[in-house]
């Protein structure tokens, strides 16, 4: 699609400083763009509906962690379409001060679910660790704390930018370890029917009905459509009100897809596609 909403964006906005994997991730699914980095995935979000960039890139699961606390409530509510997907392999270093011995290291800072993918790491060197707000502001922070019992588990490109050393290259726990991404924009912009594999994202709410969301998900069986990602959350604070995320394969103008979604929507009190988009091309590469 070469007129594509993509393809005409000039500036994405992505959460943390830079040298952040949503930096390596803008880069590599948006290399014609200026990236522009913003504090929180509130703030890259905004920076769309303001208009300030056109698109932004929000990483929203990963193949160790899960999925990224929060941003399931956030995409609902932020007003914006998904428009593609990209699929980041993670591989995190153990960055230090130049010069720093990997024996003097007693404390690791990254944000939680980078942590979360180091496990082995931080237990064999019996490191104290710090919760930080993004992975790249760990790698600043370590240069600028000039403590050689500190580090920071971060991007190589971090590194490079704030000028510290990889202690330990690749210490993820597993190799496999990949981001989810998506990228969204103001306005849809469906991918067209019959143009290669499409996903389907939506979110929708069940009556308030004996086994509703049974019956909401058989006509995805029935129909023969693969949903490769159903998961809840509460809304509101309450117990009782619930919605649900969905990523199907296929378009809804297809029959299957169709004929699924129409089910559905008799099961639900609502439902909102926030987009039809290309799938990556990592997703066959993917443990099934």
């Amino acid at each position: 699609m070469t007129d594509s909403l993509i393809a005409r964006a000039k500036r994405v906005a992505f959460q943390g400083e830079r040298g952040a994997f949503g930096n390596l991730a803008a880069r590599e699914a948006l290399p014609h763009c200026e990236v522009v980095p913003k504090p929180s995935f509130e703030d890259a979000v905004e920076a769309v509906r303001s208009g300030e960039t056109e698109l932004c890139i929000i990483p929203i699961e990963n193949s160790l962690h899960g999925r990224i606390a929060d941003i399931h409530h956030l995409l609902p509510e932020a007003g914006l379409y998904i428009v593609g997907e990209h699929f980041l392999p993670i591989h995190l270093q153990l960055l230090g001060l130049k010069g720093a011995p990997l024996s003097g290291v007693k404390k690791v800072l990254s944000q939680g679910p980078a942590l979360g993918q180091c496990r082995k790491l931080i237990r064999d060197l019996k490191l104290t660790t710090q919760d930080w707000y993004d992975t790249a502001g760990s790698a600043m922070q370590v240069a600028k704390l000039n403590d050689p019992g500190v580090a920071a588990i971060a991007s190589s490109l971090a590194g490079e930018i704030y000028g510290l050393d990889v202690l330990t290259k690749d210490v993820e726990d597993e190799h496999h370890n990949t981001t989810r991404f998506v990228i969204m924009a103001h306005e849809p912009d469906d991918a067209p029917a019959n143009a290669g594999p499409v996903i389907t994202t939506f979110v929708f709410r069940v009556r308030n009905v004996p086994a509703a969301l049974y019956k909401a998900l058989g006509g995805f069986a029935t129909n023969g459509v693969n949903m490769t990602k159903l998961e809840s959350y509460q809304l509101g604070g309450s117990f009782n009100a619930t919605q649900f995320y969905a990523d199907i394969e296929g378009h809804p103008e297809e029959r299957s897809v169709r004929l699924a979604l129409e089910e559905l929507q008799f099961f639900t009190s609502k439902l909102t596609v926030l987009g039809v988009y290309p799938a990556h091309p990592l997703r066959e590469e993917m443990p099934s």
